[in-house]
Parts: structure tokens; C-alpha cells; sequence
């Protein structure tokens, strides 16, 4: 039980570190945010949502982005994004 939550802990913290690449953040203003950034938008799009309760330049959603390819990779890991956890899971065996 200690050891789960020291490495959620540990996750929350490292998430938390490369919030930097965050929707809206300043970061794509040179180039368009592409597919792999899509991806990661749509995995920190929760925090994303906290963050512009607090900040208004930070969006959920990049709208500097290449199109078609971004929308594609943020749906992905929207959609299925942290839902792999649910396969950690351990199925309870018996009669029900």
C-alpha cells in the first residue's frame, strides 16, 4: 500500500514537472503543435482544465496546431488515455 502511493506520488510529481508543455502556454508559438504534442495535450487536459480555473492563458485545447494530425493524437488520449489502468486490475474469481 505505501509503495502505490509513493510511486502515484512520484507520477502526480514528474506530471506536474512537464506541465511546462501545456496548451496555450507560449510554448508552440513558432511551430504548430503536431500529433505527439496532441497526445500529450489530451493526457494533461484534467490538469489543464484545474490550471485555467487559475490562469486564463492556459487553454485545454492548442489552437496553434497542424490540423487534422494534433486533433487525432489529443482524442486518442483523451479517449484512451489513462483508461489502461483500468487492465491493472484484478478480476475477482468466483460464483456470482
Amino acid at each position: 500500500m505505501r509503495t502505490t502511493t509513493l510511486i502515484l506520488l512520484l507520477m502526480l510529481a514528474v506530471m506536474l514537472l512537464l506541465t511546462a508543455c501545456a496548451p496555450g502556454s507560449g510554448h508552440w508559438e513558432r511551430k504548430p503543435a503536431g500529433f505527439f504534442s496532441g497526445i500529450w495535450h489530451g493526457w494533461i487536459a484534467p490538469i489543464s482544465l484545474i490550471w485555467h480555473l487559475f490562469d486564463s492563458d492556459i487553454r485545454i485545447y492548442e489552437t496553434n496546431n497542424t490540423g487534422g494530425w494534433y486533433d487525432l493524437g489529443f482524442y486518442i488520449a483523451v479517449i484512451g488515455g489513462f483508461g489502461g489502468f483500468a487492465l491493472t486490475r484484478k478480476r475477482k474469481c468466483g460464483k456470482d
